[in-house]
């Protein structure tokens, strides 16, 4: 049941269309796109003088479609309330441009409001709007802010350029004078009111799941290649995928953005439909061990035991929220220009994966590491696969990554 405020913002609730309350007559919220939040670095943040009387437009690739959307706003790392203004979603007219399609153009409210303030270490859903978007289409998210954020929340590795003016303009067609920055801010999702049954594909992983050397706006990570592979399937129409990557993420300990299980909460669980997890992280944890330090075999043997462990407990936690696990192999990263990994780094790779690998671990395995490697030379990427650090995949390799993963996996509602 809705409540409605009696104030004449709140009776702008009566103007929903009707679809935007099915979700009692068979349909379910579900996430098309979501992004992991974290703090932004120095070098990836912005100025408070540029994120103070400012308009941002950040561009969205959806994974499924639906009639009825809402968008969520994250002060998931602020100190202090956040006020948003006013937040606009609207068709994009590219993945590369700030212009949109104004015919579409919709303010979003929150609780009947048009502004909304989010809490510190908070985030905030908006009301249902009628909008309806397809599968893999791409939207624009507009929002002006009176006041910077006192402490960012971002995802600087986007690989998506967000268009940001001072004053506002969320409504405006284009934004031809933009200042432009690869990375998002600010927002972490996007929810669809989807037919019964439909649900999402969560991946945690770093940043291989990032898309580290993907082509900036050309959404083609091997996540995006696998919504792409689930449309094409009249089986999986209804699964989305959900790319919760950081880059220089890890399993144990706070790299980029917090570590996998402080994460897991706000990343995975909380995430609207989340039926399937895929785990694909650990080869920042393997490589860190020996970077700066010498040390010892008793170490190799603790760090591979804390990362089947730490394997373990994201399955019993996911478990228990009803969700399968999927565990994917760490991918060959010797030769790394930033590891530099030894043979006793390649052999707490193999022992991981052969954890992963052996069943009873995970609810289903994706042999990725199998799918990427060189014949030749398992120990390396295959090189037309390599982006050339010999860690991350080329776009070649994040297609075929994309492609590994069995569609059967998700064809029926487990």
């Amino acid at each position: 049941m809705v409540l409605l405020a009696v104030s004449g913002a709140g009776l702008c609730l009566l103007a929903l269309d009707a679809r935007a309350q099915k979700a009692e007559t068979g349909q379910v919220w579900v996430e098309s796109w979501a992004s992991a939040q974290q703090i932004p670095e120095p070098a990836n943040s912005l100025p408070a003088s540029e994120m103070t009387d400012m308009t941002m437009r950040e561009i969205f690739h959806l994974s499924i479609g639906g009639q009825v959307v809402r968008v969520r706003l994250s002060n998931a790392f602020g100190r202090e309330p956040l006020h948003f203004s006013s937040v606009h979603i609207a068709r994009a007219m590219s993945a590369a441009s700030s212009g949109i399609d104004p015919a579409t153009d919709r303010a979003l409210t929150f609780s009947g409001s048009h502004d909304v303030t989010v809490p510190a270490g908070a985030e905030y859903l908006s009301d249902p709007v009628p909008f309806p978007v397809e599968a893999l289409e791409n939207v624009a998210v507009t929002f002006y802010l009176d006041e910077a954020p006192v402490g960012e929340t971002g995802h600087p590795g986007s690989r998506e350029t967000t268009y940001y003016v001072h004053g506002d303009a969320v409504s405006a067609a284009d934004l031809p004078n933009a200042k432009r920055v690869d990375h998002w801010y600010e927002v972490s999702g996007v929810d669809v009111l989807a037919p019964a049954g439909a649900a999402d594909a969560v991946v945690l992983g770093d940043s291989i799941t990032d898309g580290h050397a993907s082509i900036t706006n050309g959404n083609d990570r091997w996540t995006d290649v696998l919504a792409e592979r689930l449309q094409a399937n009249a089986a999986t129409r209804d699964i989305g995928v959900l790319n919760e990557g950081i880059g220089g993420n890890h399993l144990l300990t706070d790299g980029l953005g917090p570590n996998a299980l402080a994460r897991f909460n706000r990343d995975v669980l909380a995430q609207a439909g989340a039926r399937w997890l895929i785990v694909f992280e650990g080869v920042n944890d393997l490589g860190k061990l020996a970077r700066e330090r010498d040390v010892t075999p008793a170490d190799h043997v603790l760090l591979v035991h804390q990362i089947e462990a730490a394997y373990a407990q994201i399955t019993a936690r996911a478990h228990a929220a009803g969700i399968k696990v999927i565990g994917a192999t760490i991918t060959p990263y010797m030769g790394s220009d930033y590891y530099h990994p030894g043979p006793e780094n390649e052999a707490d790779r193999e022992a991981v994966n052969r954890w992963i690998r052996t069943p009873g671990h995970f609810d289903a395995v994706l042999d990725f590491d199998k799918a990427m490697r060189d014949p030749k030379d398992p120990e390396r990427l295959r090189p037309e696969y390599d982006c050339g650090d010999h860690l991350h995949p080329s776009p070649v390799g994040y297609r075929t990554m994309g492609g590994a993963v069995p569609l059967h996996l998700f064809e029926t509602v487990q």
